[in-house]
């Protein structure tokens, strides 16, 4: 829990790395203020934090010989059970908004075999962010499905679709009422960024992963969103997308309904750059979709991309990086929201932003410059509409396993006890000041 202690030494902490905040973020013109209803919080999603999801596709490739991940998750932050006080702490922290996701395979662990229980969990983190004066901004599916879904081709199946949108109509019917806003995909796009980043070798081991899943799941085929065939995907994920937003906004409830991009800040250097043949493949697609059937476009952003003729070029010699390798490139955040906006039209909720670090003053740093690009953008008629922070808790991030720290928060994973960082406390209180 977040005690008086634990704020007088984020305090003590916050202050003794002013000077480095400072010295960074000269470039920040401080003295803006952010509309009324802007909305300041926090994301996690289910799989990452929660712990012991064990009917996810996600579950049994982290337990396969060949797994692409680092180590398994286990009992990750046990959010599960520690929902309440994360809510109350993040509330106590000033952030008025919590993303979190529900986990489908704990939801519909068997196909068509809906759990009435598990469902209630969500609808009680919903009313618990609620009770706090937090926003329940809810994902529908943050990339974990059920091994069934998984084990039946997931996305790259023709009636995944369907099955998603039976799966949103069911969900919306509990947790709707007291849902602020929500996404259907997060980053559905992300494999397409991938394709472009990840070496071919690392995509063949990823697929031989997909084989030995089949194996395991006692199936000829396997498919999750993050190692699948994102050609066979593609068609399905936008269909899924459109059949969702369109269960979602049957109701209950009465909220906006978008999807979660993944945007880096794209860059072309030097002649016949393929910048432009980046964004078609990794966002086209769901960009056009966006001007249908979204409400609003998550803007999920970390870091730049530089593209040449070649393709992505390394980081620049000399700059920074963050823990997953990538430029700390604060401005990054303000040139993916004004790109998104200028292609859709839509209003923009940056829905993750954040920092891969140790060094939680390069957070404190980190905040404020990017927290600047939000305003310029605002201060030039752009309607972003919230600054959600990946993450809340130091948690799972995928296949690079418990390394990289993105937490507002610190876990310790043995005791579970949270410690707010100073970054923490910085972004609370510019979220209680509503103000830079």
């Amino acid at each position: 829990m977040l005690s008086r202690r634990t704020l007088a030494q984020s305090t003590l902490a916050l202050m003794a790395s002013g000077a480095a905040v400072a010295s960074t973020a000269k470039a920040a013109k401080p003295g803006f203020t952010f509309p009324k209803d802007f909305l300041w919080g926090a994301a996690t999603a289910g799989h990452q934090v929660e712990g012991n999801n064990v009917n996810s596709d996600m579950w049994l490739l982290e337990h396969l010989k060949t797994s692409p991940f680092k180590e398994p998750s286990g009992d990750a932050c046990d959010h599960y059970h520690l929902y309440e006080q994360d809510i109350a702490m993040l509330a106590k922290l000033g952030l008025k908004a919590y993303r979190f996701s529900l986990e489908w395979a704990r939801i519909e662990p068997a196909k068509g075999e809906f759990s009435a229980a598990e469902m209630n969990h969500y609808v009680r983190m919903a009313q618990t962010c609620l009770k706090h004066g937090v926003k329940p901004v809810i994902t529908y599916n943050h990339y974990s499905v059920p091994v069934w879904f998984a084990a039946q081709g997931g996305f790259e199946n023709p009636e995944s679709p369907d099955r998603f949108a039976r799966f949103c109509t069911y969900a919306t019917a509990a947790i709707g009422p007291y849902t602020a806003l929500a996404a259907t995909f997060n980053e559905p796009q992300l494999g397409y960024v991938l394709r472009w980043m990840v070496p071919d070798f690392i995509v063949a081991g990823m697929r031989a992963s997909m084989v030995d899943a089949a194996k395991a799941a006692a199936s000829d085929r396997f498919a999750s969103i993050q190692f699948a065939d994102q050609d066979k995907m593609l068609p399905n994920l936008l269909a899924a997308h459109r059949k969702g937003y369109e269960a979602i906004k049957a109701g209950p409830g009465d909220f906006p309904v978008g999807v979660t991009l993944a945007v880096h800040d794209v860059q072309a250097v030097g002649e016949n750059s393929r910048a432009d043949e980046f964004r078609r493949q990794a966002y086209g697609p769901w960009l056009d979709l966006a001007r249908t059937h979204s409400d609003f476009v998550g803007v999920q952003n970390y870091s730049r991309m530089r593209i040449d003729a070649k393709g992505p070029m390394p980081p620049e010699a000399g700059v920074e990086l963050n823990q997953q390798g990538e430029e700390f490139w604060p401005s990054s955040l303000e040139h993916a929201i004004r790109y998104v906006h200028a292609e859709t039209g839509k209003p923009i909720y940056v829905t993750e932003n954040g920092l891969a670090t140790e060094d939680d003053t390069r957070r404190c740093a980190y905040i404020p410059l990017v927290l600047q690009g939000v305003a310029n953008c605002l201060k030039d008629g752009v309607p972003v509409k919230s600054y959600i922070h990946w993450t809340l808790l130091d948690n799972f991030e995928w296949v690079f396993g418990y390394g990289p720290k993105l937490g507002l928060v610190a876990v310790d994973r043995a005791t579970q006890k949270r410690t707010p960082k100073p970054s923490a406390l910085l972004l609370g209180n510019i979220a209680r000041a509503n103000r830079i």
